[in-house]
């Protein structure tokens, strides 16, 4: 019985490890350039919608499927439970919790991106910390002196659609990184994904020791669907399948 893991995060490169002895096979979007390589066979790329989806599943005999996705990767969740509900086959989504609030945070809650205008003044100067994906999206905040953290040097066709200043660079960063970079690029608000997890949550750290104020853009909700908070409990659901 092969087993999919639609990966992209560091909790699928953690389950992968613990799934050593079965039959799997590891999947990444392909939006990273250099991804780091995966312990399980490991395929790249999208898979062609929700037909494409069913097309590779049936052709590679898949079993069963574990989503540990990037909690914002909302298309590829809803087509992953809507796919494996149609066919039968068991599925679980493994998304960490989400960061919440703390004692000296001071955080905006928002479901769209173009919210962030409502709360960020014109003259402002924005740490984008949300991947580049969907940069242009931020054009809603023309007037704001805008820096972006993403992980590949940007390609043209991303330059042409994001009016701001890119810094590359590769979590994990530590706090007191954090707090001198957005004191020598003068920051007066943090923008993140509520994507979870210790390993980019130094930012947030930092801007609640600095005094900045945050917008936090809220997850795309869940699929009707099983869902684990852990890489324990997904390998627990695993042994539960059978495998």
């Amino acid at each position: 019985m092969t087993l999919l893991v639609l990966a992209g995060t560091s909790d699928a490169r953690l389950l992968l490890q613990g799934l050593q002895n079965i039959d799997v096979i590891a999947s990444l979007a392909g939006v990273t350039r250099s991804p780091v390589d995966l312990p399980a066979i490991t395929r790249k790329g999208g898979f062609g919608g929700v037909d494409g989806f069913r097309d590779y599943l049936i052709a590679t005999g898949i079993k069963g499927v574990i989503d540990a996705t990037h909690p914002f990767a909302g298309k590829m969740t809803q087509t992953a439970a809507m796919v494996c509900a149609e066919l039968g086959l068991p599925h679980v989504i493994l998304q960490r919790p989400e960061w919440v609030a703390d004692v000296g945070d001071d955080w905006y809650f928002i479901d769209n991106v173009v919210e962030s205008a409502k709360f960020i003044p014109e003259g402002a100067t924005v740490f984008l910390g949300t991947g580049r994906q969907t940069l242009h999206e931020f054009s809603c905040l023309a007037g704001r002196k805008l820096f972006a953290r993403v992980i590949d040097p940007p390609k043209p066709p991303v330059l042409a659609g994001f009016k701001g200043t890119f810094l590359v660079g590769s979590p994990p960063f530590t706090i007191a990184e954090e707090v001198a970079l957005f004191r020598e690029k003068s920051i007066d608000w943090l923008v993140v994904k509520n994507a979870g997890g210790q390993k980019s949550r130094s930012k947030l750290d930092a801007a609640r020791e600095l005094g900045l104020p945050v917008v936090m853009i809220n997850r795309p909700k869940l699929p009707a669907a099983d869902v684990v908070s852990s890489v324990d409990e997904a390998l627990r659901w695993v042994k539960g399948q059978g495998w």
